[in-house]
């Protein structure tokens, strides 16, 4: 089996789908999806999906990219995270690819971010463009390591991938890393402990090879692990079964009972 850790099947692109996404899960054999927030409005849209459908998780948060909106404070985040379907803080971060200027809001944001993780004890999803220092170093002045969580869609070098697991962090994949042009990435996902390693989508982003140029969904997660599996001579059955773990021992609220 494998699992999609992070997707967007609220979004409009999926949400009018929902049957044919779940159809093409099942026959790829992807049997769980964390369905990720991006702005507090919506949240409630996420939840309901994950309350309506076992095999989807939700998180809670505001993306650093979403500059006029709800900003969140460290109490409404631990009281919307206190739901048993509610397992991620996130995604969070910073991004100074998508925007420029004084981005001390977006510092902040994420610093508020990981305060309600260490809180409420739910790991982190974070989010890093063209800002791996500044993210590391929050992470290390806020004590990111006591939460935990994940670098999703990751995209930075084996050194920040190292520096993030040192500090406990999981690295997630997404199709990216089966775009022909993502060679010095392959190299990380080469390189790294396959247990601290997780696949995702990003869905209705980033589609793999052979969908490029389609919408994205949870199904074809399958094809991130088969290319993981290709540079590191294994098998995708042994990427997904390594990487399925990864997912329950990091969103320890997410484990079948």
């Amino acid at each position: 089996m494998f699992i999609d850790s992070h997707c967007h099947i609220n979004f409009p692109d999926l949400a009018g789908r929902l049957p044919e996404i779940f159809d093409l899960m099942t026959a790829n054999q992807v049997s769980h999806a964390l369905c990720i927030s991006v702005e507090l409005e919506k949240f409630p849209e996420i939840r309901a999906l994950a309350e309506a459908h076992p095999n989807v998780y939700a998180s809670v948060g505001v993306h650093p990219d979403h500059e006029d909106c709800t900003e969140p404070t460290v109490e409404e985040l631990v009281a919307l995270a206190d739901h048993p379907r509610v397992v991620a803080i996130g995604e969070t971060g910073l991004d100074y690819f998508r925007l420029t200027g004084d981005l001390e809001w977006q510092r902040e944001r994420f610093r508020t971010h990981i305060r309600a993780a260490r809180a409420c004890r739910k790991p982190l999803v974070i989010h890093t463009r063209s800002a791996a220092d500044d993210t590391l170093r929050i992470m290390r002045e806020e004590r990111a390591g006591e939460a935990g969580g994940v670098m999703h869609c990751f995209t930075e070098s084996l050194a920040v991938a190292e520096a993030a697991i040192e500090l406990g962090f999981y690295i997630s994949f997404s199709g990216i890393v089966t775009f022909k042009n993502a060679a010095s990435l392959r190299e990380v996902a080469s390189a790294i402990p396959l247990e601290r390693m997780l696949i995702e989508t990003d869905s209705p982003y980033l589609a793999p090879a052979p969908h490029r140029g389609q919408t994205n969904q949870p199904g074809f997660v399958k094809h991130v692990a088969e290319e993981i599996a290709r540079v590191r001579g294994l098998t995708a059955e042994a990427v997904g079964e390594a990487t399925t773990e990864n997912f329950f021992r990091l969103f320890a609220a997410a484990r079948p009972n």
